[in-house]
């Protein structure tokens, strides 16, 4: 018995000896020698692996050393790999391991150019079998308590995309517990991978094998967009200068028959993020951009971005100078796919089997909650036109609410920007997509119209020089197929002032156009109920050939823009009706000029007021007017009546009357035609002009107080008349001249007209009045006494009356009014000896003042209301000084002052501008009309005496007294 027992625990032992000496030393052996023969069979590359262990018991397996690659060069491999079997994998029908740990594995993955990956061609495997699909089959059953790999090491590389694209993990750590491949058991799974220039990833959550499903947290900090963004280059051709990518989710994902993946509580943040052209311009520049609160569900198609904040974007954008954008010309640059051959494409479609149309795909719908961007910059620049147009965008901020891809509700929008150097606009609303809409509410102030330049200057020689828009409109798209909107509200332009670049003058301004409650429909009317303009101002001139400075002003059009035109014509519109309410007009005024006379003609018209009732373009009621106004201060001029300015030879009604003007204004006309200057007179006419369905009745009544011609001009036009003694026969008793001039006619006519009628009445009522005098004797008195009413001297280059000027006009104004029927002449007079020098001087001053002005509206800053007011920098006038001399000489300065110091050369230019304007007989005939008109105004203004009692006298050139003063002669006469 005890025998047996004995050799009973020896064969135990003998057994457990022969099964230690198996497991601990021969089948490792084995094993090792199995496996490296097998990496040497099959291999493209030197393989091995150094040692192999394996603890029989507690059934422990360890490899060490396995690698494949060149020396130093290898492409997998790692350090240790450990597993733990347990016993009971016999009963319970499944592999279970305890552990499996991989200690420094690592991965050398690459992609060729050609597409191949490099772990494919490590090895030669023989090709399998096929096997009769098993739609039943079950995995095998596995189940492992943790596994766990340590400080993993992955190297990837493609070559595919036109810059290689490499990025380096070498900490990476993954832990997974209770993995199994047995039905609805789930693991527990944790990864952080770190790489040596920055970027982590964290992701944490379950992982089921049977159904494939898992559940966690995906984190990545600070990933490098440079990295992957050459996949977005080859795409698009935007260089990645700077971009740090940021993002968390928590996320749901079951691979079952149908797809299911959730991303929940998403956030995402990128800062900073630069992109530039190809070129190296720069694109866009972001400080900041945040996602949160963002839901994605696949199965679904639906993406609800709960937050996205944006700050300090600012980005660029040109027309080029063939009119494409450049942003738009940078992706038409991307090259194209090649084609495929006719021969593939026909084998594609052969091997494909015939199917029935797809049915179209469900739309993904992504719903924005809350967007906010907040100091964004834009740059534009336009290079089309030929001076480049540059305009700046910002600091603009936008909110956009609970945005629908799919429409199903309207979204809000807000929008508030900056525009150019002081203009602001903003916008807030509803936006529909589908059909396209929006109830926009949209204001505007202080736009700098002068951004408009460019356009306008290929029409028009114009220069606006300033313009301010201030708008407050609500903007109703109802649909962009066709397009139909309307726009209400309101609107005015403040500052306008245009010039004209040939003639460097004032053309059309005003202080400020207003426009209240503007109606427009697109392509169907417009209405505005009230237009008000203040300080409005024209000017219009008659040039030597008869054409006006407007013809100057316009830029004829190349001939074939009109044929193109002319080609194709617009198909007919309904004309757009024009409906508004009335227009205001506040102190506005306008200069005339005609350059066809000798001596030239010019007057001015001010403090123009009045309204201009309702213009109605689809109704036959003609507008009512009733404008007042001066002419060169003093005149009146009343407008009454009423028009229709659509059709006005079917209605209108007018009267205009002008009251005391002065006839030394108009000497030019009688020069031309009656051949005599005008020495004084003035002048009250009375028109009314009514048409009805175009037949004319018109009355003219012209009256003429105390007109006295002055000396004979040689004209070729004047009419060979007996003038003189047609006045003297033509005066009443007051010495007024009375005519009326009826004109009756139809205006349907193209043989009748107006003017050569009045002409031919007026010659006939002279011949008349010459050819039978004594008709007119009982009309003529005798002149009263003259009395002797001094002079009044100034001093040189000034219009300013001095202290014993003022209490001798004094004196002189209290004899006037009791003296009633005596009236005042004034004869302004200037000399050239002692006024030129000093009104040079005065006059080279404003040129300062007038450059200067123009330098800062160009620059946009703000100016006083007229460029006398500014003072002007002393070092700002010297390089104003050689523009002026150039300008108003003609010339450059001589070439030997080119050696002369600064200040000596700006002496000189002074000092031949000085000499130019102290000859300029129009600016010593200014002076002296200004010195009657300083005159006038004293003894009107604070001597009380009524205007219609004082007249002026052409103003004359004398010579000075000896003390340099100027003497302007006084006159009497009697009514």
């Amino acid at each position: 018995m005890l025998k047996g027992l004995i050799r009973a625990i020896g064969a135990v032992l003998t057994a457990i000896a022969i099964y230690s000496v198996l497991g601990f030393f021969i089948l490792p052996g084995i094993g090792l020698r199995v496996i490296n023969q097998q990496l040497a069979n099959y291999a493209t590359v030197p393989a091995k692996l150094d040692r192999l262990e394996f603890n029989p018991f507690s059934l422990e397996l360890t490899l060490w050393g396995f690698s494949v690659g060149e020396p130093g060069k290898e492409q997998i491999g790692f350090e240790r790999l450990y597993s733990n079997l347990q016993a009971d994998s016999l009963w319970t029908k499944a592999l279970h391991l305890t552990d499996l740990q991989l200690d420094k594995p690592k991965t050398e993955l690459l992609f060729n150019k050609d597409g191949s990956l490099n772990l494919v061609q490590l090895f030669k495997l023989p090709a399998s079998e096929p096997k009769p699909e098993q739609p039943d089959s079950k995995p095998f059953p596995v189940r492992i308590d943790n596994i766990k790999l340590a400080d993993g090491y992955l190297h990837f590389t493609d070559r595919r995309p036109s810059e290689p694209i490499e990025f380096l993990y070498d900490a990476m750590n993954l832990e997974l517990k209770n993995l199994s491949t047995l039905p609805k058991d789930n693991a527990d799974m944790t990864l952080v991978a770190m790489g040596p220039t920055g970027g982590r990833i964290d992701w944490s959550g379950t992982l089921s094998l049977v159904p494939i499903a898992s559940e966690g947290k995906l984190k990545v900090t600070d990933g490098q967009m440079k990295v992957w963004w050459p996949y977005v280059r080859d795409a698009l051709p935007l260089a990645l200068e700077d971009g740090v990518l940021s993002f968390s989710t928590d996320y749901t994902l079951n691979l079952t028959k149908n797809t299911e993946m959730v991303l929940s509580n998403v956030s995402a943040s990128i800062a900073p993020f630069k992109i530039n052209a190809p070129d190296g311009r720069p694109l866009v520049r972001l400080e900041r951009l945040n996602v949160s609160d963002t839901t994605v569900d696949l199965a679904k198609q639906h993406v609800v971005v709960g937050k996205i904040q944006s700050n300090n974007l600012e980005t660029w954008a040109t027309r080029e100078n063939d009119g494409q954008l450049d942003w738009q010309k940078l992706f038409a640059s991307q090259p194209a796919k090649p084609a495929h051959t006719a021969e593939e494409k026909l084998a594609t479609q052969a091997s494909k089997p015939a199917s029935s149309p797809a049915a179209p795909s469900k739309p993904w719908q992504v719903l924005l909650k809350d967007v906010e961007l907040r100091n964004y910059r834009v740059h534009l620049a336009d290079k089309e036109p030929k001076t480049p147009v540059a305009l700046d965008i910002g600091p603009l901020n936008l909110n956009l609410k609970n945005f629908d891809s799919l429409n199903q509700s309207p979204f809000s929008l807000t929008l508030d920007t900056g525009v150019g150097k002081q203009g602001k606009l903003t916008a807030s609303g509803n936006v529909n997509l589908s059909p396209i809409g929006a109830k926009l509410q949209v204001t505007t102030k202080d736009i700098d119209l002068r951004v408009a330049q460019a356009y306008i200057d290929p029409f028009i020689r114009l220069e606006l020089r300033s313009g301010m828009l201030d708008s407050d409109l609500a903007v109703n798209l109802n649909s962009v197929e066709p397009l139909a909107f309307t726009v209400e509200g309101r609107a005015q332009i403040d500052q306008l002032h245009t010039l004209d670049t040939m003639k460097n003058r004032d053309f059309l301004k005003w202080q400020r156009l207003v426009l209240e409650d503007v109606k427009y429909q697109h392509d169907d009317n417009v209405s505005i109920s009230r237009i008000n303009i203040t300080q409005p101002y024209v000017r219009f001139m008659i040039n030597d050939d008869r054409t006006t400075n407007i013809d100057d002003l316009l830029i004829a059009q190349p001939a074939n823009s009109s044929a193109k035109s002319a080609a194709k014509p617009a198909p007919q519109k309904k004309p757009l009706g024009i409906h508004v309410g009335g227009i205001a007009i506040n102190d506005g005024s306008a200069n005339f000029a005609d350059f066809s006379l000798t001596p030239n003609f010019a007057t001015a018209i001010q403090q123009l007021n009045g309204q201009i009732g309702t213009i109605d373009s689809r109704q036959a009621k003609p507008a009512s007017v009733s404008v007042t106004g001066k002419v060169d201060r003093y005149a009146p001029v009343t407008i009454k009546g009423s028009v229709n300015p659509f059709d006005p030879m079917a209605s209108l009604d007018i009267a205009t009357s002008f009251k005391r003007v002065e006839l030394t204004t108009l000497t030019p006309y009688s020069g031309k035609f009656a051949g005599y200057r005008i020495r004084k007179g003035r002048l009250s006419l009375d028109v009314h002009y009514l048409i009805t369905q175009g037949q004319l009745k018109a009355e003219n009544k012209v009256v003429i107080e105390q007109l006295q011609l002055g000396e004979k001009v040689d004209s070729p036009d004047a009419v060979n008349l007996p003038l003189k003694l047609a006045i003297a026969l033509l005066k009443d008793s007051d010495g007024t001249i009375s005519i009326e001039l009826p004109v009756t006619g139809d205006l349907n006519n193209p043989q009748f007209s107006v003017m050569p009628i009045v002409w031919q009445t007026l010659r006939n009522l002279v011949m008349r009045a010459v050819q039978a005098p004594f008709k007119f004797i009982g009309g003529l008195i005798s002149g009263g006494g003259a009395e002797d009413l001094g002079t009044v001297s100034f001093a040189p280059g000034s219009s300013e009356l001095s202290p014993e000027a003022q209490k001798a006009l004094d004196t002189l104004a209290e004899a006037l009014k009791q003296r009633p029927a005596l009236r005042l002449e004034i004869e302004g007079t200037a000399a050239q000896k002692s006024d030129g020098p000093l009104i040079a001087q005065e006059r080279l001053e404003r040129e300062y003042q007038y450059n200067y002005y123009k330098i800062l509206q160009r620059r946009g800053e703000k100016v006083p209301a007229q460029a006398s007011l500014l003072k002007v920098p002393d070092d700002e006038k010297g390089p104003l000084l050689e523009g002026i001399y150039r300008t108003r000489l003609k010339q450059q300065p001589p070439a030997e002052w080119a050696d002369l110091s600064r200040d000596e050369r700006a002496a000189r230019m002074s000092a031949a501008l000085i000499d130019f304007w102290s000859k300029s007989e129009v600016l010593l005939r200014q002076l002296g009309q200004d010195r009657a008109s300083s005159i006038k105004d004293y003894l009107v203004d604070k001597g009380g005496l009524a205007d219609e009692r004082v007249y002026f006298v052409d103003a004359t050139l004398g010579e000075p007294e000896s003390d340099g003063r100027v003497v302007s002669p006084l006159h009497l006469d009697s009514e």
